[in-house]
């Protein structure tokens, strides 16, 4: 028989966690003396606190550990779970990667530019959504208003509900910058189904990855902004995927103070 310290030093466990496996059911001594309360194990009780240890080591949990010694002798089941295992730290592993160019693109960015954190750009996904599409012609970027007003009017008579959150977004459609005639869509994510009317269309949009940057204040720092996630794109190794769009999470028809207008400008976006 073996007294816990020199069980501890045998098996590399610690006498620590051979007391928490006993408390679980995971290793229990082979006896223990019941006026000191003193563990002993038994050197047949190794090869278990081998497995153990190396299965702790591949970074299996304590309750999956326990399923596993069930099924040691079945190599078939230790395989399924090896490779579920693997396939987890694989994925750990390429977000662990993403995670270190991220730092490595923003600490080499801030050497060129002090302000690269005032516009903080995020990879995401925008779920599918159903949305009131409304897409035309007008004027100019600002005369966008006249878009909103024309989805209002035509979306009245339906009681249409919005989704939450209602994603109310513009679309910019043209391969550049108009002066004049832009092709603009606007979207709001909505619930339920309802029939088309003249000039709204509503559909399903699929999700999109996009690279986004949100602040606050008027709309005339736009410019700085679509340069901060250009420069994250660029930097991190994504091309460019799709028309870029802004979601108003504060707009014009909330509020007539510009400071307090919150948008977020979107680009979808593919690694290249």
């Amino acid at each position: 028989m073996l007294k816990i310290g020199d069980f501890s030093k045998l098996s590399r466990i610690s006498i620590r966690m051979l007391r928490h496996y006993d408390e679980i059911g995971l290793l229990i001594p082979e006896s223990i003396d019941p006026a000191t309360g003193y563990r002993y194990y038994s050197e047949t009780q190794l090869p278990a606190a081998n497995r153990i240890h190396a299965l702790r080591e591949m970074g299996f949990g304590l309750s999956v550990v326990a399923e596993i010694l069930k099924t040691y002798r079945d190599p078939e089941a230790l395989r399924q779970y090896l490779l579920l295992k693997r396939e987890e730290i694989l994925e750990q592993e390429e977000k662990i990667g993403r995670q270190l160019l991220l730092l490595e693109t923003a600490i080499t960015r801030l050497g060129k530019d002090e302000n690269v954190m005032e516009y903080t750009v995020t990879l995401k996904e925008m779920p599918e959504r159903t949305v009131a599409s409304l897409r035309k012609i007008i004027p100019a970027y600002e005369r966008e208003g006249i878009l909103w007003e024309q989805l209002r009017r035509e979306l009245g008579p339906q009681n249409v509900q919005f989704a939450t959150p209602c994603n109310a977004l513009a679309i910019f459609h043209d391969n550049e910058y108009k002066e004049i005639d832009p092709d603009v869509e606007i979207q709001i994510s909505v619930q339920g189904s309802y029939q088309n009317t003249q000039n709204v269309v509503f559909q399903t949009v699929p999700a999109v990855q996009i690279a986004s940057a949100t602040y606050q204040g008027s709309y005339e720092q736009v410019g700085e902004v679509y340069q901060a996630v250009a420069n994250w794109v660029k930097d991190n190794h994504y091309d460019f995927d799709g028309s870029m769009f802004s979601i108003y999470h504060v707009s014009p028809a909330e509020t007539r103070n510009p400071d307090e207008l919150v948008t977020e400008v979107c680009f979808p976006v593919k690694m290249k």
